[in-house]
């Protein structure tokens, strides 16, 4: 079968980035391959979690039969409507961050000056994407050794995944097909017309007015992006404050500074309809007891996602499923038909690229060389962090206090205001803050949260310590260079060391201090 057969894969605006993408991650011209006759693994998704699986088991030099079937695009929502094309906009958003922070740093910018080229933006960001994208491409993949096949597939029988008119027999498989954004049922939002992470991409002329429903992550992300790209931003979100499960301070912090930037954040909201009239999309909404309307371009859901579980004919093999938290695994990531497994948003609560490849790394692992006796990984064994990129970043890793609690672990936390680290200071970056949860009695690392404009790049010290059981007695004795803003986690673990100082030890210095 030629792609002729198949359907013909578009992304708007179909320009020079984007028909680069296309020829790299679903290639109009790409010939599916005669299906061997029998592949030791079948890999359904292109996604994340799929790739890594299905590159890293032919890449085992073993001689393996992979095959990987994606309906779309390769690359999956990380590298087409996910975290590449958010970041690449993130960044430019992040310099019309700094200008306004300008004057405070004794730049004087005229900002009512500042001319934000969105199409030129959004170019970019397509040019980059178009640019990263052949690591995820047909080719390269089929170059590894493995068979890609474009196109929808299913599972047919206890062994065999339909795609086409191809059938592969497998003696094991994956499902990787990840999760989309969920539907909200806010009556007349589906004939007014949204946009979700899958379709915002495409954008080439900046919303004047956008509304946002969903203060997690992803809304906050793009709701602050948009509002400093030029767009009058409306922040929706049904709880009592942004990033409900945030750490508390850390969502009041960047709730404040989105609200300072001029973004109107709805708490409490409940929207009740959107109505298109001749100004654009009218959204319908109590907050608090208080009904209210606002008027607006576009609508962009940012809340929830839905696992892509539907058309796989996964009762055919026994695979148990639910619509809402996706395919059901055990810790070992394998289904409830022990010759199939499954990772990545399909599966799994932590909706990360990280997780995605953390997991296929498991999966491959699990399906390949637990048979010959080599131990078997789990996903609770995962150390796993994670990163919201607003500006400032709110990075956390492991527990957070009240989770520790509720599993009986008592914790003591130790608080560094970023107001007393030098480097912070002066880069007028005080606001935020490390906090590090360790065991009570313990040096033990449980958990810590950063909240700095680059806390994505400080998580990885605390991560690192904690996957390999170094407690902060040790990194107490880790040189950091000066300044630096990773200093704070030398400062904590300087407070635990201090704790250790009896009132007898205390006393002693203090005589030996005065000999001196």
């Amino acid at each position: 079968m030629t792609n002729s057969d198949l359907e013909r894969v578009t992304v708007r605006p179909m320009d020079e980035y984007n028909q680069k993408l296309v020829s790299y991650v679903h290639p109009p011209n790409w010939v599916n391959p005669q299906p061997a006759d029998v592949y030791d693994l079948v890999v359904i998704g292109a996604g994340t979690a799929g790739l890594v699986v299905a590159a890293g088991a032919a890449g085992l030099d073993l001689g393996l039969k992979v095959a990987i079937i994606e309906k779309h695009l390769m690359g999956g929502d990380c590298l087409n409507v996910g975290c590449v094309p958010s970041k690449t906009i993130i960044r430019s958003a992040r310099v019309v961050g700094e200008i306004w922070n300008a004057q405070n740093l004794g730049v004087n910018i005229p900002q009512h000056n500042i001319d934000v080229d969105f199409p030129k933006v959004m170019a970019r960001m397509r040019r980059v994407r178009a640019g990263i994208s052949h690591n995820d491409s047909a080719e390269r993949f089929q170059n590894l050794g493995v068979d890609v096949f474009l196109g929808s597939g299913r599972f047919a029988t206890k062994n065999t995944v339909e795609v086409g008119d191809k059938t592969l027999r497998f003696k094991k498989a994956v499902i990787a097909t990840g999760a989309r954004a969920a539907q909200l049922a806010i009556p007349g939002i589906e004939k007014a017309g949204y946009l979700t992470n899958e379709t915002v991409f495409s954008l080439i002329q900046r919303p004047e007015r956008l509304a946002v429903i969903g203060g997690g992550p992803i809304g906050c992300e793009l709701a602050q992006a948009f509002r400093r790209l030029g767009s009058e931003v409306v922040l929706f979100h049904s709880g009592s404050h942004l990033l409900n499960k945030e750490d508390a301070e850390a969502a009041k912090i960047l709730q404040k500074v989105l609200i300072n930037e001029g973004i109107r954040v709805v708490l409490n909201s409940k929207l009740e309809e959107v109505v298109t009239v001749t100004e654009g999309k009218r959204l319908y909404f109590s907050s608090n007891g208080h009904r209210d309307s606002v008027t607006v371009d576009e609508i962009l859901v940012g809340a929830g996602r839905s696992p892509n579980v539907e058309n796989l004919n996964l009762e055919a093999v026994g695979v148990e499923y639910d619509l809402q938290q996706g395919v059901k695994v055990n810790d070992y990531l394998q289904t409830t038909n022990p010759k199939i497994y499954a990772a990545g948003d399909i599966c799994m609560n932590w909706k990360f690229t990280h997780a995605a490849d953390a997991a296929a790394r498991i999966v491959i692992k699990n399906t390949l060389f637990s048979p010959f006796g080599i131990g078997r990984s789990k996903l609770s064994s995962l150390v796993m962090p994670w990163v919201t990129y607003t500006d400032p970043e709110i990075a956390h890793v492991g527990l957070y206090e009240h989770e520790a609690q509720k599993l009986g672990i008592e914790v003591t936390t130790i608080n560094i205001p970023f107001s007393s680290v030098d480097r912070a200071i002066a880069d007028g970056e005080e606001s935020g803050f490390l906090k590090i949860h360790h065991k009570k009695g313990s040096d033990e690392i449980i958990g810590a949260t950063i909240v700095a404009s680059h806390a994505g790049e400080m998580i990885s010290e605390v991560t690192t310590a904690m996957v390999n059981k170094i407690g902060l007695s040790k990194l107490s004795s880790v040189i950091h260079p000066y300044p630096t803003q990773a200093e704070a986690i030398k400062k904590a673990a300087d407070a635990y060391r201090r704790t250790l100082l009896t009132s007898n030890t205390k006393k002693l210095l203090g005589f030996l201090t005065k000999l001196s």
